[in-house]
């Protein structure tokens, strides 16, 4: 069933949530572990995210170095597979548009559709390591929209390739991201909303959030939506805090405002355990307040980790 089809017919809020493939060298089982503990709160669906390729350099002798290409997390179309055979679940890939050209988008989109993976979220994508900006592959896709436009042409049995016979017209769920504070790239949130509103018109039917620690942030982005005509579902997604490192990592990485209230609390925590727990507490009482005000799903990020994640579903689901 498609995403959308799962949202619209469901009387209750849904639990979701994104993991990461093992690092390259793990086996599936570590995904497993995370996974298994989730289960009992029947998730609707579960992301799985995708790493592109990094360069790095190596010694090639004589005091020189060497760049080489490398991919630590692998496997995101195969993970999707495996687990949506042994749990009986929906999974999500991302789909990037670096590190892809438009036939590798593509021919992914096939080997998904003959594996019955019928949802995919389509992203831009970080600029590789080491670029200042974000470089599209030569013949790729440049930003989200053109890659949602490429799904959309899919499902309408439109191939790169116009003169392939007995075109087979996919029928792919997709999803895009969402920004309550905004891009960074973007020049405003304004802006920002009528770039997401094009993708929407290219095809999306969903749209999944940056994740947010303050709850108004969400709730005035999704009146801004609604005021620029984005009729489909907004899905927030939460991370909870786990270290007070954090404090400054993810408002770095991600560009987004820690509320004074939890920063404070967190400054004031002597170990890792009391942030976790803080973490825990304050991700409850945004997903309370969050279903109580009508989001469909609240979606998790993991990053890898399931234990505070099986803590708040189970005082919330």
């Amino acid at each position: 069933m498609s995403l959308i089809q799962t949202i619209e017919q469901s009387k209750d809020p849904l639990f979701s949530f994104e993991i990461l493939p093992p690092l390259k060298g793990d086996t599936i089982e570590s995904v497993y572990r995370n996974i298994d503990p989730l289960m009992e709160f029947k998730p609707a669906y579960i992301n799985v995210t995708y790493h592109r390729e990094e360069a790095v350099l190596k010694p090639a002798g004589n005091g020189l170095l060497r760049q080489k290409i490398i991919r630590k997390r692998p496997g995101t179309i195969g993970l999707c597979a495996a687990i949506q055979a042994k749990y009986k679940v929906e999974t999500v890939p991302h789909l990037l548009c670096g590190g892809f050209t438009k036939e590798d988008t593509e021919n992914a989109l096939i080997e998904l559709d003959f594996l019955g993976i019928h949802n995919v979220l389509a992203l831009r994508g970080d600029s590789m390591k080491g670029q200042k900006h974000f470089l599209p592959e030569p013949e790729g896709n440049a930003f989200a929209v053109d890659l949602v436009r490429q799904i959309s042409q899919l499902n309408k049995g439109v191939y790169l390739d116009e003169e392939l016979e007995n075109k087979h017209a996919t029928r792919f769920c997709i999803g895009v991201a969402g920004y309550p504070e905004k891009h960074f790239e973007a020049p405003s949130l304004n802006i920002d909303i009528q770039n997401l509103k094009a993708k929407i018109d290219a095809g999306a039917s969903y749209i999944v959030t940056q994740m947010f620690f303050d709850n108004s942030k969400y709730f005035a982005f999704v009146e801004k939506c609604r005021k620029a005509g984005i009729t489909v579902p907004i899905i927030p997604g939460l991370k909870p805090l786990s270290t007070k490192r954090q404090l400054s990592i993810i408002p770095t990485m991600f560009h987004v405002d820690m509320p004074d209230e939890l920063a404070l609390e967190v400054l004031k925590c002597k170990d890792n355990q009391s942030v976790r727990q803080i973490g825990v507490e304050w991700a409850i009482q945004q997903s309370k307040e969050l279903i109580e005000k009508g989001a469909p799903v609240i979606h998790f990020y993991s990053m890898g980790r399931s234990k505070n994640i099986e803590e708040i579903a189970g005082k919330v689901f």
